[in-house]
């Protein structure tokens, strides 16, 4: 099954180009792809925001640039408030943590100490205990009634 296929392509105001496919057996379609427009070919891409700001003079007396000046050194001022806010309770959280990381450190000495004293403890029991346990011989053997009491 073979599909014939036409190609042509546009380019709208905004730089992006349009291709316009006709397939065999329906009309034409449109694919929207970014092609850069300059002669160059290439080259990195200029964001919408700095496209009309190359060649437009300011003029730094107008109440517009003083408005905007304005708002930007609030805004700048706004931003490093908020990064060294975020660095003193960044700050503060290590503080937290380096004291609880101290407490748990004591802590596990004081259970290692403590495991210790009673790993020792339930080794005397227990040697102590294998000393006093006759070994268990065929014979009948007949209780004391003066050691049962142990």
């Amino acid at each position: 099954m073979s599909k014939t296929s036409q190609q042509s392509t546009t380019t709208d105001a905004s730089g992006v180009s349009v291709i316009h496919t006709q397939a065999h057996s329906s009309g034409l379609q449109q694919v929207p792809q970014l092609v850069p427009v300059s002669p160059g070919g290439g080259g990195k891409a200029v964001p919408p925001s700095k496209q009309g700001k190359k060649n437009s003079f300011v003029d730094r007396n107008s109440d517009e640039y003083r408005q905007r000046r304005e708002r930007n050194n609030m805004a700048v001022k706004k931003s490093r408030l908020k990064s060294k806010q975020k660095a003193q309770d960044t700050l503060q959280r290590v503080n937290q943590l380096k004291e609880e990381n101290e407490r748990l450190e004591a802590k596990i000495k004081l259970l290692t100490k403590e495991l210790s004293v009673l790993k020792d403890l339930f080794l005397e029991h227990a040697h102590n205990f294998a000393d006093n346990v006759q070994p268990v011989s065929t014979e009948t053997t007949t209780t004391n009634p003066e050691n049962s009491g142990q």
